[in-house]
């Protein structure tokens, strides 16, 4: 089968996988045989597969769209690895994620906690849930400090895109983080919803003491769309949803009324636990982007509907296990707004 969500016309049919024994196996074998398999576990491991394929891809740019409380929920060394490694190429992230990064780059713990905890006693104790993951107030209260201080060493005279804050802000950052491995790797990584974090609040703190720089988010517009422009080919993989997926897929809207549109995404894959028939964003198929030219018809396309923090660590482990490495990574050149594209063969 194709594994396309939207070819429901395939004929083509695989044995299916009526039983999975327990022998001994890999991850990267389990992946390989959860392929086979019905309903989202099948789709799993055909999104190992789809990724193993755009990672042989020898000009293909892959763009990573991170929703969710990923960072909090344990995943950063995951996500950093895929960094790391060229995985993914270019990052748009919620500014949550990448604000607990940057706690967790200087010392800040997040710790496994009680989802069914007394909320007024934890706040007595000066103590933030997000489910069933603590962390202290102070410590990120260490955090909007911290950004109000890089605020106050930044050129007020510049006008800045969130990639080149981001950039700046990895330099000093460990490199089991987001921020720090990105920067390292030449990875950018696009906060269209800066404001919407903690991020924004510590720069709020810096505004209020006369330190007031200005962030230009039609300069993402711009630049992320430059990147799909001087890509032949692009994939896609959507962690949820929201903002950081309509930003990646409006960048095809914009290439095609500048006259630079050469076909939608080539790649897309999504794990997510939202339902398309909601109408939203965030759980609607594919199949429903083409419509809009953002995928092409002939992508292959593989949602997965399922928690990330369990995806995530399998289809990682698998893809590392599977010994597949990119021959020709991107790299990103900006000046003055303008990008010029390369590629690393290796």
């Amino acid at each position: 089968m194709t594994g396309n969500d939207h070819d429901r016309g395939a004929i083509d049919l695989e044995k299916l996988a009526t039983t999975m024994g327990m022998e001994g196996r890999s991850v990267q074998k389990l992946a390989k045989d959860m392929a086979k398999l019905g309903f989202q576990a099948g789709q799993l491991g055909r999104s190992v597969e789809a990724w193993e394929r755009m990672l042989a891809e020898e000009e293909i740019t892959i763009f990573l769209g991170l929703a969710g409380a990923m960072v909090p929920a344990g995943l950063q060394k995951i996500i950093s690895f895929m960094i790391t490694e060229r995985l993914v190429d270019c990052v748009v992230s919620t500014g949550a994620n990448l604000f607990h990064d940057l706690c967790e780059g200087l010392g800040v713990v997040h710790y496994l906690g009680d989802p069914l905890a007394d909320d007024a006693r934890l706040r007595e104790e000066g103590i933030d849930r997000i489910y069933d993951v603590y962390v202290s107030e102070a410590g990120l209260q260490k955090g909007d400090r911290y950004i109000a201080e890089f605020v106050k060493t930044l050129d007020p005279s510049r006008i800045y895109s969130s990639r080149e804050l981001m950039e700046i802000l990895g330099e000093k950052m460990p490199s089991t983080t987001l921020l720090g491995s990105a920067s390292r790797a030449g990875v950018p990584i696009f906060v269209p919803a800066l404001s919407d974090s903690s991020i924004g609040i510590g720069m709020v703190l810096a505004w209020r003491e006369g330190h007031r720089i200005a962030v230009d988010h039609i300069k993402d517009v711009d630049e992320i769309s430059q990147i799909t422009e001087q890509s032949s080919q692009t994939g896609v993989v959507f962690v949820g949803g929201g903002v950081p997926k309509n930003f990646i897929q409006q960048t095809k809207v914009v290439a095609d009324l500048c006259g630079r549109y050469r076909g939608g995404h080539n790649y897309a894959i999504q794990y997510t636990i939202d339902s398309p028939h909601f109408g939203g964003l965030s759980g609607c198929t594919f199949s429903e982007g083409v419509s809009w030219g953002k995928i092409a018809k002939e992508a292959r396309m593989i949602q997965v509907f399922v928690d990330a923090t369990i995806a995530l660590p399998i289809v990682v482990h698998a893809l590392e296990e599977s010994g597949t490495r990119r021959r020709a990574p991107p790299s990103f050149a900006w000046e003055e707004g303008k990008l010029s594209l390369s590629r690393d063969w290796q």
